[in-house]
């Protein structure tokens, strides 16, 4: 049966979204390679070059970070166990803690030096801890990489230091930046200024000088060599919207910085991440042959979407809903939809609308339980 559409259009005029736009002038990016992503929807606000194939030096460690948190999140690896450093992992150049072979850190300790003082050492032992060798962890890096679509991105260690064919993207970088984040907890040690190890003995200091002068930043990985340049892949977040700004091959830790922060004010000053939802409440609809005769309804999910602030008091809010179905009804089944566009038609967001119950058919008891218990007897005749 052909059932009627009810259709609602609204101007988005919701007090969420009643803030003035700030405008920033188009951002300037000294660094060949850079780009900026919103973390949760991964929508890019701006790129340069971001499929430039790259050395992308100690930033390679978020990687190891991310198998190791997906370790420990399946139960493989744990944050007390016990580390042993091999004379491999002990010979590693470069930023480290000089690890001495036969010497013994738990794997949280591990993973603040690696986050923190980005140390080579550290992060080869916990990649032979966890894999065996560091040849079979680069293996599962790859791996991994695939499996986030990290298409030009190819790993030969684990730790970032020079190799041939060792090269990643600023787009890539983000990616797999954004599937670390989603590790809350990475954030405990990712923002630490200073911290120690081998009971106050020696002392570590964040290499990301970022986190005490930038508001908001969060993380995440710093890198350099003479031919990476100086790299850095930064987080920061505000009211509730994480940003993700990599740059590759910068010129000095200064430039790399500015950089970093010339993408992310840019980003935080014209964007903004909202969950949006209909500005009336959704009404029940009606249900023929059911037990119950509405069904209450709802938005089948609520996400942050990325908003151009400038573009928000253009938004149009469009609720199309079936004036009524037929039962039964299942919780979760589609009843309509909400779809958010721009003043171009554009659709911004989209989301169906489902049942928020289930309500059962009619029986023939069930009709005839209804029949009787609404008939009245007077005068020996049933009205």
């Amino acid at each position: 049966m052909k059932k009627v559409i009810a259709t609602l259009m609204m101007i988005c005029m919701c007090s969420v979204f009643m803030e003035c736009p700030v405008q920033a002038a188009e951002v300037t990016v000294k660094a060949p390679c850079c780009i900026l992503m919103d973390a949760a929807s991964g929508e890019i606000i701006y790129e340069k070059n971001a499929d430039q194939q790259m050395p992308p030096a100690s930033v390679t460690k978020i990687m190891t970070l991310l198998l190791v948190m997906e370790a420990i999140e399946r139960g493989e690896l744990g944050w007390e166990d016990i580390v042993v450093g091999s004379a491999h992992a002990a010979s590693m150049g470069g930023s480290q803690i000089w690890l001495k072979e036969g010497e013994q850190f738990t794997v949280e300790e591990m993973v603040k030096c690696v986050a923190v003082a980005s140390a080579n050492d550290c992060s080869v032992a916990l990649a032979e801890h966890l894999a065996g060798s560091e040849e079979a962890f680069v293996a599962r890096m790859n791996a991994r990489a695939a499996e986030l679509e990290m298409y030009n991105t190819h790993f030969v260690n684990c730790c970032g230091l020079e190799a041939d064919g060792h090269l990643t993207t600023a787009r890539d970088i983000a990616k797999m930046s954004a599937a670390l984040l989603a590790h809350g907890k990475i954030r405990e040690y990712t923002t630490i200024w200073t911290d120690t190890i081998r009971d106050g003995t020696f002392g570590l200091t964040n290499t990301n000088k970022m986190i005490r002068s930038y508001n908001g930043m969060i993380g995440l990985k710093t890198g350099y060599t003479s031919d990476a340049g100086y790299c850095l892949s930064g987080a920061a977040e505000r009211e509730g919207m994480m940003l993700i700004a990599v740059v590759l091959r910068g010129e000095t830790s200064q430039s790399r910085n500015d950089d970093v922060a010339a993408l992310l004010n840019y980003g935080f000053a014209n964007y903004t991440s909202q969950k949006i939802s209909p500005d009336t409440p959704l009404l029940p609809i009606s249900v023929q042959m059911g037990k119950k005769d509405v069904v209450s309804v709802c938005l089948a999910e609520e996400k942050s979407v990325l908003l151009e602030k400038s573009r928000i008091p253009e938004l149009i809010k469009t609720i199309e809903m079936e004036a009524w179905v037929e039962a039964p009804v299942q919780a979760g089944d589609r009843v309509g939809s909400f779809t958010v566009c721009d003043a171009d038609g554009a659709i911004v967001y989209s989301c169906d609308i489902v049942a928020a119950e289930t309500v059962e058919r009619l029986t023939l008891w069930d009709l005839w339980s209804r029949l009787m218990s609404r008939a009245t007897f007077r005068d020996g005749n049933i009205r």
